[in-house]
């Protein structure tokens, strides 16, 4: 198992700084639906007092006014990210979400190499009060999480490897928990690794690099793909 104590001497990472107000990476857009590109250090929504109300949504709201969220997506991580065209298509879309239609895949670095090239994580989820906003492994009063992975290589230097995640289930910052819970924090997570891997990268190297859905108006499938920027 990875650490989880703080390490001595260990500078903390800097925070992370979200993108210019006027930056949009918009993928696709039609009548129904958009598809954005989230940027680290972008909240999906807005926050909590007047410095944490720039968002994803509202930049896209700003071209698209009907747009809405569907999904979210962590402060730190980057990716795809669907937005709605008005509200029936948000609860339409939302459906999807709800009933696991939704294939998402993501690409983490974590420390060390996992024993298995494949394996499952299923371990129930609970906010753990005490140090809210982080969650748990909460076996008896938490909700049910699965998330499957697979490793994709291994850097000898570092020690670290390269992982595709596909969660089964959304709980909130469920692979983050689940990662660190089988010993393989992510490189850059400054909740739940320790110091030494939370300073390895100015910003969380965890990235939603995939998703694809049936187009709830269309029908036809749709799949979208976005490079990790790390």
């Amino acid at each position: 198992m990875a650490p989880t104590g703080t390490a001595r001497n260990v500078p903390p990472p800097p925070p992370y700084r979200p993108p210019p107000n006027d930056a949009l990476d918009l993928l696709y857009a039609d009548t129904w639906l958009l598809m954005a590109n989230k940027p680290a250090g972008l909240l999906s929504v807005p926050g909590r007092g007047e410095n944490k109300q720039d968002c994803l949504v509202l930049r896209v709201q700003a071209e698209y006014p009907d747009a809405l969220i569907v999904h979210r997506l962590d402060l730190p991580t980057s990716g795809l990210l669907l937005l709605a065209r008005g509200k029936e298509m948000q609860r339409r879309l939302s459906h999807e979400f709800a009933q696991r239609r939704v294939e998402k895949r993501y690409l983490a670095v974590v420390m060390g190499r996992p024993l298995s090239v494949t394996g499952t994580i299923d371990l129930p989820l609970a906010v753990d009060w005490p140090n809210h906003p982080r969650q748990k492994v909460d076996r008896r009063a938490g909700k049910p999480a699965l998330t499957r992975y697979r490793f994709l290589s291994h850097s000898a230097s570092d020690d670290t490897s390269r992982l595709a995640l596909s969660p089964e289930t959304g709980r909130t910052h469920q692979l983050r928990v689940h990662l660190q819970a089988l010993g393989h924090p992510i490189v850059g997570d400054r909740l739940y690794a320790d110091a030494t891997t939370a300073a390895k990268s100015d910003r969380l190297l965890l990235h939603a690099e995939e998703l694809s859905f049936t187009h709830p108006a269309t029908d036809r499938r749709m799949r979208f793909c976005s490079p990790p920027p790390f």
